[in-house]
C-alpha cells in the first residue's frame, strides 16, 4: 500500500511541475491543483494508517489505548483542501482578468507597440 501510494504522489508531483512549465496559464493552475493534491496525499500517508479505535482519552488515563487513529493530518489536510481551493479560485478569477487585459492565455514577453 505504501508504495502504491509513493508512486501516487510521485506521479502528481511530477505531472505538477510538469504543468508549471508550460506556457499556457490553464495548464499552470491545473498543475497548482495537482501539487496541491500531491501535497495532501503525501502528508496522508506519512503516518502509518492504522484502521483501529478513535483517539479518545479513556476517563482517568493520560493518553489514548493503542492502536489509534491519528487525527493531526486529516486536520492538516482539511485546511490545505480549503486553502488549495481559495488559491485556486483567485487563480481562475486572475487568469480571466488577464485574459480580457491581454486577449490571449500565454504567458510570456511581447512586445507593445507604442502610439
Amino acid at each position: 500500500m505504501r508504495e502504491l501510494m509513493a508512486l501516487m504522489v510521485g506521479g502528481l508531483f511530477a505531472a505538477g511541475v510538469y504543468l508549471l512549465l508550460r506556457r499556457n496559464t490553464v495548464k499552470v493552475v491545473v498543475g497548482i491543483s495537482l501539487l496541491s493534491h500531491a501535497a495532501n496525499l503525501l502528508i496522508f500517508s506519512t503516518p502509518a494508517l492504522v484502521r483501529g479505535q478513535a483517539p479518545l482519552v479513556p476517563h482517568g488515563a493520560a493518553l489514548p489505548p493503542a492502536p489509534h487513529a491519528d487525527p493531526l493530518p486529516q486536520a492538516l489536510i482539511l485546511t490545505a483542501i480549503v486553502i488549495s481551493l481559495g488559491v485556486l479560485a483567485f487563480a481562475v478569477v486572475l487568469i480571466q482578468r488577464a485574459y480580457l487585459a491581454v486577449g490571449s492565455e500565454e504567458l510570456g514577453v511581447r512586445e507593445v507597440d507604442e502610439p
